[in-house]
């Protein structure tokens, strides 16, 4: 069968891989990218595991063909932060206790920077509203809003981005 050739900036940087004509955007970025943060949950657009950035916006890349990645400038967790340097999402999540068996924490994050590159300053509500399409089956949804309200504070601060 055929394949795709697929260019993108991944995390910054250039890219290149092939992809199947009936791939997801989730299987091309876990199995040929090797982003292993993008996680398939339901796979019909429903828990928001599989949340990536994808030029500026939060997407379901389980929904996402594969192909509409050519091009794109794509936004993993791998590309938030570093052990040493975490991006304060990552660091808020830790201190607000929002991640237990973290499965779906990848996706809540990414939700999280969509929101706050677009709002820096948001309401609770409108971070739970953000957030509205990841489920979490164990941590609750309390511990993951404060900790995004934390983390756009920092990042209001300056101490991050």
């Amino acid at each position: 069968m055929p394949t795709i050739t697929i260019k993108l900036t991944l995390n910054g940087e250039q890219r290149e891989g092939n992809a199947q004509p009936a791939q997801t955007a989730l299987s091309f970025l876990r199995d040929v990218m090797g982003q292993k943060s993008v996680k398939e949950g339901c796979g019909i657009g429903e828990c928001g595991a599989c949340t990536v950035i994808v030029n500026g916006k939060a997407v379901n890349t389980c929904l996402m063909p594969a192909g509409q990645l050519d091009g794109a400038t794509v936004i993993t967790t791998e590309g938030l932060g570093t052990e040493e340097n975490p991006h304060p999402l990552q660091s808020a999540f830790v201190k607000h206790n929002a991640i237990q068996c973290g499965y779906c924490s990848p996706g809540f994050m990414m939700n999280a920077k969509a929101l706050l590159d677009e709002k820096p300053d948001p309401t609770r509500e409108e971070v739970s509203k953000a957030l509205a399409g990841n489920i979490c089956r164990c941590t609750g949804y309390q511990q993951i809003v404060d900790a995004v309200m934390d983390a756009a504070e920092t990042i209001r601060e300056g101490a991050g981005s």
